[in-house]
């Protein structure tokens, strides 16, 4: 789609206003908004100036002019505005016209580029499998004298005496018992359908949506895959509904990683493979889970380099709330065909050539997507050009669920990190894969490693309610 093209929808659509976005290093989207009247052709390379300074990792307040340069082809209509809205994705530049090495859309782009001079394949193909909850209430607050949070929802396990509801109506999901039920205990069947009605008309395909295992709300909806930045763009696209689609609803959906304790928590297991041209270069007849050595290559430079990666796949301290041995999440740096106890699992099921491919299964989506993915296929094409083959480095195969393994046996099988800082220190300690290519600069990993350990003292320094149940009395 060109700008002509862009603004001939603007006039076919009757659009009243154009929404310019981007993303930062949180991985939350920022927006500026124009008078669709005073979108023009210059716009779209020009593009829109906006305060650096203010979005917390980029810039400076002695330099904080910068540019967003629209992307075209990311335009969709916004089905939420009272106005009829464009929205477009964009670049960020500096003012002499240089892309901004902190823009992580960019660093995305330079990550398929990199790809591209390695001679490895033509394109990589990421597809991530994002859960979240929907609650009807949510509340917290910290400060000098409190802190405190509470959800709750209608299906909530804890909710089975409830007199609320005029009449309690029973079919509460109990605690990890809410994987694929059908209505009434689904009750959220109508609002996942919704989204991805919306997602379908955004221009996202979907693969299908189900209940997932925790009690009060919690879903996944699985879209199709594609290239690196397009399925990072896609992914803001499906927050962004998920959000608002709940909202509609008088409902909330967060996609924090473990918001209950004691129940699975919201994981994004990310799918990805490598392709030349039309040739799928995961797969090989025969060899183990129908893998080709590059593969297995692959799946050695993810598993060892996880510490370092983990900082961008999982990188909120409620990320280590989940990434915790007993449940669901997999802390084992280990690779598997079929088995979900693994970080890396070969799917097998109903797989053809072109589908093979390994899931990441250790992801969450409080991660920036077009980081994570970015540093996820840095560790993988770092594995093939350094022929790290993860089974000459004990990684497995591990055909048995770890879960169950005894404590010598576990004893053999390396974790991730145990909190956000053990992230950090294994990113500053490990990062030369990441600067291949210059896809990441050291520059920009000691400001997010700068950035992200400010955030896990914030959390670090405050009081926590359960030290008042275990300390107060003393």
């Amino acid at each position: 789609m060109s700008a002509q093209d862009v603004l001939k929808l603007i006039k076919e659509k009757n659009i009243e206003w154009v929404d310019f976005r981007f993303v930062g290093l949180s991985g939350k989207a920022q927006h500026i908004s124009l008078p669709a009247v005073e979108v023009e052709e210059e716009t779209f390379t020009l593009g829109v100036a906006f305060d650096g300074s203010s979005i917390p990792g980029f810039r400076g307040i002695e330099n904080s002019d910068m540019v967003m340069i629209p992307v075209t082809e990311t335009a969709f209509i916004d089905p939420f505005t009272a106005h009829p809205t464009l929205v477009i994705m964009c670049d960020i530049y500096t003012p002499d016209g240089e892309r901004y090495d902190r823009d992580p859309r960019g660093i995305a782009q330079k990550a398929e580029e990199y790809l591209q001079t390695t001679g490895i394949g033509t394109a990589a193909y990421f597809g991530p499998e994002s859960e979240f909850f929907i609650f009807d209430d949510v509340r917290f607050e910290t400060g000098m004298n409190k802190s405190y949070f509470e959800v709750d929802s209608e299906e909530a396990a804890w909710n089975t005496g409830r007199k609320e509801e005029g009449g309690n109506l029973g079919f509460k999901i109990p605690v990890k018992g809410g994987y694929v039920p059908v209505q009434p205990v689904d009750t959220q069947q109508d609002i996942r359908s919704e989204m991805c009605r919306l997602m379908m008309e955004v221009g996202i395909r979907i693969d299908r949506h189900h209940h997932e295992v925790a009690t009060a709300g919690q879903g996944e909806i699985n879209f199709r895959f594609d290239t690196l930045t397009k399925t990072a763009d896609n992914l803001m696209k499906y927050k962004y509904i998920v959000h608002n689609t709940a909202r509609q609803y008088g409902k909330v959906a967060t996609f924090m990683p473990k918001p209950l304790f004691g129940d699975n928590g919201s994981g994004m297991h990310v799918h990805s493979s490598i392709f030349n041209g039309s040739e799928p270069l995961f797969y090989e007849k025969g060899g183990y889970g129908n893998m080709s050595e590059l593969a297995m290559y692959y799946i050695g430079g993810i598993l060892h380099h996880a510490p370092a990666l983990i900082a961008f796949t999982n990188p909120s301290t409620n990320s280590f709330k989940r990434l915790v041995p007993g449940y669901e999440a997999p802390v084992n740096l280990a690779f598997s065909k079929g088995n979900r106890s693994a970080a890396v699992r070969i799917p097998v099921a109903a797989v053809s050539p072109k589908g093979a491919r390994i899931e990441f299964r250790t992801p969450d989506s409080t991660a920036n997507p077009y980081l994570a993915f970015a540093a996820m296929l840095m560790a993988g094409l770092d594995g093939i050009k350094n022929k790290i083959d993860p089974r000459k480095l004990g990684y497995g195969p591990v055909d048995k669920n770890i879960y169950e393994l005894s404590e010598e046996e576990k004893k053999e099988i390396r974790s991730v990190p145990g909190s956000l800082d053990e992230a950090l220190d294994a990113l500053e300690a490990d990062y030369e894969f990441l600067t291949q290519g210059n896809v990441f600069t050291k520059e920009f990993i000691d400001n997010y490693v700068a950035y992200k350990r400010d955030e896990a003292k914030s959390v670090s320094i405050r009081v926590h309610p359960h030290e008042y149940a275990l300390y107060f009395d003393c």
